[in-house]
C-alpha cells in the first residue's frame, strides 16, 4: 500500500504537510490521507492516478461496459471543425429561415444540461462542398475538417467538449451537424428512448466522477481552469445496462427535465423555443422559473440515486461523487489563451423584465413577434417532440400567413409624429396587449436599447444585433433597419421615404423662421438653430446613403456584421461602430473575398482570385473560372538508378 497526503487545496503546503504526516504516525483520521495500491490505478483507462476513489469507482470500470459499445448501442463522435468560423458559422437569425444551405450546427456553449437551444448554423452549400473545399490561406489548414458525415441529420446527444463546468449533456434534435466543439452521442437505431437513458446516465454524479478520474492532467472542478471532455473520455467511461423498468424510469426523467428546461427557454426572444417576455408569459401557461429549477434539481436526485445503484458504488464513494474537494485537481490557474478557447457563450440572457418587454414590443412593432399570444388571439403552440428537427420560427414569431401589427418596410424611424414612429408603436403594443408602459420609451429607445439588443443577440463569439439604428452624428435623427427585410432597395427607400419627406418639413420650419428676421423671439432662436444643425445633419445623412446606395448589394448568407460593415459611420455606439469599421478595413484589403458583398465592391480582384483558390470560386458560383495547379513535375532518374 501507498500512502498519499491530498495538498491541492492548502496554499501554504508545507504546515498542512507536517500536520498530516503528524496525524499519520499518530494513527488519527484524516479525511486527506489515503492508503492505496497503486496496482489499481491499472482499472483507469491511462492508469490515472486517482489514489482519492474507492474501490467501488475503480470496480465500475472494469465490471461495466464502455459506453461506447455494442452493449449500450451508442457511438460518440467529434464533428465538423470549419477552420475558419466567421466564414461558415451564422447565428440562426442571421440567414433566410427558408434556406437550406444553413444547417444547425451545436457547438458546445455554457453549461445547459439536458436542454440547450442550437444558436448557430453552418454553411452546407452544396452538401459541404464548398466548406471543404481547399483554400488559399495563411492559415496552417486549408480546409475544414468534416469528419463522421454519416451521422450527421440524425438525432443524439451533445456536450461542451471544453468548458469550466461540468459535463453538460443534453439532447441534440434531428436536422445537426454536430461540430468539433460540440460533439454529438448516437443511437445505432435511433431510439430516443435509448438516448434519453443515455442522457440521464451521462448527467448522474456517478457517470461524471467517473469521466473526472480520467482527467488526470485538468481541473474537473466547476470554475476551475478550462478542462476538456474529449470524445475518447466519454467512450470509455463505464456505463451499466439498465433493465427495462430502470430505462423506462431514467428515460422518463430525462425527458421531463428537457421539458422543463425548455420551457424556461420560452422567455429567451433568441431562441428557438421563445413564445413571450417574463412579463407576459404566465397568458400561455403556469410560468415559475423556481419551481421549475426545484423540480428539475429533484428529477437530478432521482437519477443520481438509480445511477448510484446501477453502478454499485458504496457510500464512501457516493460521497466522493458529491464532494468537490475531490476532484481531479484543485486550484489549477488557466494558462493564457485558454479562456479564448473554451466554448463559453458570451451573450447574457438574463435581461431585466422591463427591457425584455420593450424589446418584445420591438420586434412585434417591425414585424417579427406576433402580438396575439398576449391577447389571447391566437392559441399557444404545443410543446414538440424533444427530437423534431428545429423550426424556422420561434413559437412568438409572427407566422408568415399573418398580419403585422404595423404594416412596414423593414424601416422605422425615431421621429415623434411620424407614421411609422418607433417609440410610438412601442405604446401601441402595450396598449393592444394590456400591458403598462415601462418609463419613457423614447429615451429608453435612443439610449439604452441598441447596447442591450447588441448584448443579447450576440452568442457564441458572433455579434449579429438585426436592430440597426442609422444616425445623424449627433442622434437628433435615427432610422431603424431591420435586417431580415434588408435589400438592395432599403437605403433608397429610407432617403426616398423618411429623409427626403423630413427634409422638406425641417427646411420648411427653417424658413418660416429665417423670415420673422429680427422679430425672433429667445425660444424662437433657440429652435432656429437646432433645426438649422438637424438640416445639415439631415442633407449629411442623405448624402451618405445615397453615396452607398448604388453598390450596396446585402445578401444575408455574409451575415450582419459584413452587410453591417459598409454603413459603420452610421452607427452611434462606438463599440459596435468600431467593429464594423475593423471589418470594413478588412474587406478593403480583402480578408473577406468570400463575401458577396466584396464581388459587389471590388468584382475583378475577387474573380482574379476565383482562379487559384476553389474555395472563392465555389463560393461566387465561378467554378469555372479557376484553374487546378498544375502538377509537381518529378525529376527523371538517371540512367541505371533503381538497378
Amino acid at each position: 500500500m501507498t500512502i498519499f497526503f491530498r495538498l491541492l487545496e492548502a496554499i501554504d503546503k508545507r504546515p498542512v504537510l507536517d500536520q498530516l504526516s503528524l496525524s499519520f504516525r499518530s494513527n488519527c483520521s484524516d479525511g486527506r490521507i489515503f492508503q492505496t495500491n497503486t496496482e489499481s490505478f491499472k482499472a483507469f483507462p491511462g492508469a490515472s492516478f486517482a489514489y482519492w476513489v474507492g474501490e467501488s469507482i475503480r470496480s465500475a470500470f472494469r465490471t461495466h461496459s464502455a459506453f461506447e459499445s455494442a452493449d449500450t448501442g451508442f457511438v460518440a463522435r467529434r464533428g465538423v471543425n470549419s477552420n475558419d468560423d466567421f466564414r461558415f458559422l451564422r447565428s440562426w437569425h442571421e440567414v433566410v429561415a427558408e434556406s437550406e444551405r444553413w444547417v444547425a450546427h451545436p457547438k458546445g456553449g455554457e453549461f445547459r444540461p439536458f436542454y440547450s437551444d442550437v444558436n448557430l448554423v453552418v454553411d452546407w452549400y452544396l452538401g459541404g462542398a464548398y466548406l471543404e473545399a481547399p483554400r488559399v490561406t495563411e492559415k496552417v489548414y486549408k480546409s475544414a475538417i468534416v469528419p463522421s458525415k454519416e451521422l450527421y441529420f440524425r438525432p443524439g446527444l451533445t456536450w461542451s467538449r471544453r468548458t469550466k463546468s461540468r459535463l453538460s449533456m443534453r439532447v441534440m434534435p434531428r436536422g445537426c451537424i454536430f461540430g468539433d466543439k460540440g460533439p454529438a452521442v448516437i443511437e445505432q437505431n435511433d431510439n430516443e428512448e435509448n438516448l434519453f437513458w443515455g442522457l440521464a446516465i451521462c448527467l448522474s454524479s456517478a457517470y461524471h466522477k467517473l469521466v473526472e478520474v480520467q482527467l488526470a492532467a485538468a481541473d474537473a472542478r466547476p470554475g476551475g481552469a478550462a478542462h476538456s471532455f474529449e470524445v475518447g473520455v466519454i467512450q470509455t467511461t463505464p456505463s451499466p445496462i439498465p433493465n427495462d423498468a430502470e430505462k423506462e424510469r431514467l428515460a422518463e426523467l430525462a425527458r421531463r427535465a428537457w421539458s422543463l428546461k425548455r420551457t424556461l427557454d420560452t422567455v429567451v426572444e433568441t431562441s428557438h423555443a421563445f413564445s413571450l417576455p417574463y412579463p407576459l408569459r404566465q397568458r400561455i401557461g403556469e410560468f415559475d422559473p423556481s419551481s421549475i429549477e426545484l423540480e428539475v434539481a429533484g428529477i437530478q436526485s432521482e437519477i443520481d440515486q438509480i445511477a448510484f445503484d446501477l453502478y454499485g458504488f458504496d457510500e464512501r464513494d457516493r460521497a466522493i461523487a458529491f464532494d468537490p474537494s475531490h476532484s481531479t485537481q484543485i486550484g489549477v490557474s488557466e494558462e493564457p489563451g485558454l479562456a479564448e478557447d473554451s466554448d463559453e457563450e458570451e451573450g447574457a440572457d438574463l435581461i431585466d423584465e422591463a427591457d425584455a418587454l420593450t424589446s418584445w414590443a420591438v420586434g412585434v412593432a417591425v414585424g417579427r413577434f406576433d402580438w396575439r399570444l398576449a391577447t389571447n388571439e391566437r392559441a399557444a403552440p404545443s410543446e414538440p417532440d424533444p427530437f423534431d428537427a428545429l423550426p424556422t420560427k420561434s413559437a412568438g414569431m409572427l407566422p408568415d400567413d399573418a398580419e403585422p401589427f404595423h404594416i412596414n418596410s423593414g424601416i422605422l424611424v425615431d421621429d415623434l409624429g411620424h407614421s411609422h414612429d418607433l417609440a410610438r408603436l412601442i405604446e401601441e403594443v402595450f396598449a393592444r396587449v394590456d400591458a403598462p408602459v415601462p418609463g419613457d420609451v423614447r429615451r429608453w429607445l435612443r439610449r439604452d436599447f441598441f447596447p442591450l439588443h447588441l448584448r443579447l443577440y450576440s452568442k457564441s463569439r458572433r455579434k449579429a444585433p438585426i436592430y440597426w439604428p442609422l444616425s445623424t452624428p449627433s442622434g437628433s435623427y435615427t432610422l431603424w433597419l431591420y435586417y431580415p427585410s434588408l435589400t438592395s432597395q432599403t437605403l433608397y427607400t429610407a432617403v426616398n421615404d423618411f429623409i427626403d419627406p423630413k427634409l422638406k418639413h425641417v427646411g420648411r420650419d427653417v424658413s418660416s423662421l429665417r423670415e420673422k428676421g429680427g422679430a425672433r423671439s429667445r425660444e424662437d432662436e433657440k429652435a432656429f438653430e437646432i433645426l438649422q444643425a438637424l438640416e445639415l445633419e439631415l442633407i449629411e445623412l442623405r448624402d451618405t446613403l445615397l453615396r452607398i446606395a448604388p453598390i450596396y448589394r446585402p445578401n444575408h448568407d455574409d451575415g450582419v456584421q459584413i452587410t453591417a460593415a459598409p454603413l459603420w459611420q452610421l452607427f452611434g455606439h462606438k463599440p459596435w461602430q468600431k467593429v464594423l469599421k475593423d471589418t470594413w478595413v478588412k474587406l478593403e484589403k480583402g480578408d473577406y473575398d468570400w463575401a458577396h458583398l466584396a464581388m459587389a465592391y471590388w468584382p475583378s480582384r475577387v474573380r482574379e482570385k476565383c482562379r487559384t483558390d476553389k474555395s472563392l470560386a465555389i463560393a461566387h458560383g465561378l467554378e469555372d473560372l479557376y484553374e487546378d495547379a498544375p502538377a509537381p513535375k518529378t525529376r527523371a532518374g538517371k540512367k541505371g538508378e533503381g538497378s
